[in-house]
């Protein structure tokens, strides 16, 4: 019987982060480096993707914790060849999709009044939010499936819940009607690949607002209606992502892992 640190352990094991050049994929790269996981670092900037790869072999001194594995997730080639790209050896254990636009993105026509939202923008925030998870999942199938491996799809909880509009008044913040379209989509391909692509394990991890400077008095509402009193931070993901990346949850499949405070519970 193995202990827990053999549980949650991943020497030995690559895994391919999208978004990783970012808030919450530094979170996620963090947590697979300190398990011992190698991390291909997936972002649409080669530069980003290589400082935060160095970051990375930094925080956990070994020099091959991480590499960048620059990716367009809006071209379908692009997305295809960068699992190729990861599985360097010819072999890849885990794959987290975690890039997607957000309420913050700035694009013409997203974050926008409903009746002034495009269909440009919509389509977009799909391309990068659930086709390039649809076209990943194909790509990296049969590598998992080789590996024993693991989905990981990093959602929302607009996913499953819709937003409370009285959070937004008198600020120039934004919940684009594709962004919780597009994560719940995501919810719904992971319960979808969990039963096609089994026994690779595919999860959805669906956080809460994750605090990052949003205008004071959405913090005080978000916050007043949570029941743990305050917004998520990037560090509330990390155990989340090393339970569904490894053996720990090695019977767990097609869950959606709400980290959100207690928000949804209302």
């Amino acid at each position: 019987m193995r202990s827990i640190a053999q549980l949650f352990a991943l020497s030995g094991r690559t895994a391919l982060v999208t978004g990783a050049a970012g808030h919450i994929g530094l979170a996620i790269g963090q947590a697979l480096v300190e398990q011992g996981a190698t991390v291909a670092v997936a972002d649409i900037d080669a530069a980003a993707c290589a400082r935060r790869a160095t970051e990375l072999c930094t925080y956990a001194d070994r020099a091959d914790a991480a590499f960048a594995v620059p990716v367009d997730l809006a071209n379908e080639a692009s997305t295809r060849a960068a699992v190729h790209v990861a599985a360097r050896g010819g072999t890849l254990d885990l794959l987290i999709h975690n890039a997607g636009y957000t309420g913050a993105t700035k694009l013409a026509g997203w974050a926008e009044p409903f009746a002034q939202q495009t269909l440009a923008a919509w389509r977009a925030a799909h391309a990068v939010n659930v086709d390039a998870a649809f076209v990943l999942a194909q790509e990296v199938a049969p590598l998992l499936r080789q590996a024993e491996g693991a989905i990981i799809l990093v959602a929302s909880i607009y996913g499953f819940v819709a937003p409370q509009w009285s959070l937004y008044d008198d600020t120039a913040m934004a919940n684009p009607a594709a962004y919780g379209a597009s994560k719940g989509g995501l919810i719904q391909l992971g319960r979808y690949l969990a039963t096609t692509l089994a026994p690779v394990r595919v999860n959805c991890i669906s956080p809460g607002g994750v605090a990052r400077g949003q205008d004071p008095r959405f913090v005080e509402r978000y916050v007043a209606r949570t029941p743990l009193a305050r917004m998520a931070n990037e560090e509330d993901l990390k155990g989340a992502v090393a339970y569904l990346a490894s053996a720990a949850s090695a019977y767990v499949t097609g869950h959606n892992l709400v980290v959100d405070g207690g928000w949804s519970t209302w």
